[in-house]
């Protein structure tokens, strides 16, 4: 095991080009255009993006599934694309699409996976742990999304792995089963596991994560602790956010003030003010609540959180990539 700290994964200037498109004269399309990101072991790292961001074949890459077309990777040390088997059995995998024979059953499964390992995790163990021993003699066909993808995860881990990727490992569980899979990955990053993760579920990754890298059009946009990535946005203001009856007025509350903030309804009866707030607009909240003889079921004041930040960027994003259109639209019509 890798001591706690110590890189796990060193990933620098990560180009990969596929292709051709005959549309484009034969170019390639790139995929990544110069990722850098590293993680530690005892570390949960989260890598987030938009669908085609480029976070599946950064993982591809750096697990030696997918050769890269530039730059450099470094997995314990040694270059994955030409991993032999002692670095491949210190590495623990789970595909997005889990990849496992759909005739076998869970435990017989995971009971041949341990085999190929010379000391692998107690399969016993790891069964009960996840709750694969409700389902246990039902094919993978038959499973449900989740299911799989609590077997999935079992097999990644079953090899004592320094070093474990996880595709969306929280994908299709229910509520249940998602606290499992947490806790589980809890623990394993006190033992000193390296953990590299993908998800869309922000609320899991700004509850696990270490170090987030956001990706972009195959660029890491920004990294850092999710505390480092609210503090670095100037826009990451305070937001109140409100449960109670739908269509009021709350804008009425903020009338005497010469800073209004921002006051919108999603779904019906579930309001958030944004911008620089302060007690005191919490309290202007309240007495024009109180006036109006209406108690809220949910009345809160904090900081955004990184589902605010992570789409501010993809926002911003999607503005240049708009604008970048128009501006090459222009060129060719000069």
């Amino acid at each position: 095991m890798l001591t706690t700290g110590s890189p796990c994964l060193e990933i620098a200037g990560l180009v990969k080009d596929v292709g051709p498109i005959p549309t484009l004269d034969g170019r390639m399309k790139r995929v990544l255009a110069g990722v850098d990101l590293t993680a530690n072991a005892g570390e949960i790292t989260v890598i987030l993006g938009v669908n085609g961001a480029g976070k599946t074949t950064t993982l591809e890459c750096a697990q030696g599934l997918s050769r890269r077309t530039g730059g450099t990777v470094r997995l314990l040390g040694e270059d994955p694309e030409r991993a032999g088997a002692e670095l491949r059995a210190r590495v623990g995998i789970m595909l997005q699409e889990g990849g496992l024979p759909p005739s076998a059953r869970p435990v017989a499964l995971l009971r041949h996976v341990a085999g190929m390992y010379a000391d692998p995790a107690p399969v016993e163990a790891l069964v009960g742990r996840l709750g694969i021993d409700e389902f246990a003699g039902t094919s993978i066909r038959r499973l449900s999304g989740g299911q799989k993808q609590r077997v999935a995860l079992a097999a990644a881990l079953v090899g004592r792995p320094d070093v474990v990727f996880l595709d969306e490992p929280s994908a299709g569980l229910d509520p249940q089963s998602r606290q499992l899979v947490v806790g589980l990955l809890e623990e394993l990053r006190s033992d000193g596991l390296g953990i590299i993760l993908t998800t869309h579920l922000l609320d899991d990754a700004e509850r696990l994560a270490d170090v987030v890298h956001i990706l972009d059009r195959g660029r890491v946009v920004a990294s850092g602790s999710v505390a480092e990535l609210l503090a670095g946005r100037h826009d990451a203001a305070r937001r109140l956010t409100l449960r109670t009856e739908p269509g009021l007025p709350l804008a009425e509350a903020f009338a005497a003030e010469r800073r209004r903030p921002s006051v919108t309804e999603g779904p019906a009866g579930h309001y958030t003010v944004d911008g620089e707030l302060t007690s005191g607009d919490l309290l202007a909240v309240a007495s024009w609540l109180h006036a109006k003889g209406i108690l809220p079921h949910r009345l809160e004041l904090g900081r955004q959180n990184l589902e605010d930040v992570f789409l501010t960027i993809a926002a911003e994003s999607a503005e240049e990539a708009a604008s970048a259109r128009e501006g090459h639209a222009a060129e060719e019509t000069a």
